[in-house]
């Protein structure tokens, strides 16, 4: 079962991958609705649902797809009202505000991890 479940997120982590690819080198080809789309609904759920810890997986699971569709009208609706519409630019808007989410993340936890070391060496 986990074996599974690690290539199916290996899986959607690489087409997730080619969709931003996809998208900024700006490839003509059929799978690029899919991919884009699928980049655009997945990465920025995926970025909060990192940052909920211990929290139940449904739950988490809708604020993820919630957090997701949030970020994309409210990017998109921002672009269109300054007038500078350019889905390259909303790609890349995306994939740096899902980075820095990661980092977040990360150092979110390196914090609680040392905390909890502290906490047991006493």
């Amino acid at each position: 079962m986990l074996k599974h479940r690690r290539a199916l997120t290996w899986l959607l982590a690489l087409a997730c991958i080619a969709g931003a690819v996809i998208a900024l080198a700006n490839i003509q080809t059929p799978l690029r609705p899919l991919l884009i789309s699928l980049f655009l609904l997945v990465v920025p759920g995926a970025a909060v649902v990192g940052l909920l810890r211990d929290r139940d997986p449904l739950a988490a699971l809708s604020v993820g797809a919630a957090a997701s569709l949030v970020l994309n009208v409210l990017l998109a609706q921002g672009m269109l009202f300054f007038g500078v519409w350019s889905p390259r630019a909303g790609v890349a808007t995306v994939a740096v505000l899902a980075g820095l989410m990661y980092v977040l993340r990360v150092l979110y936890r390196g914090k609680n991890m040392q905390t909890e070391q502290g906490a047991r060496a006493r």
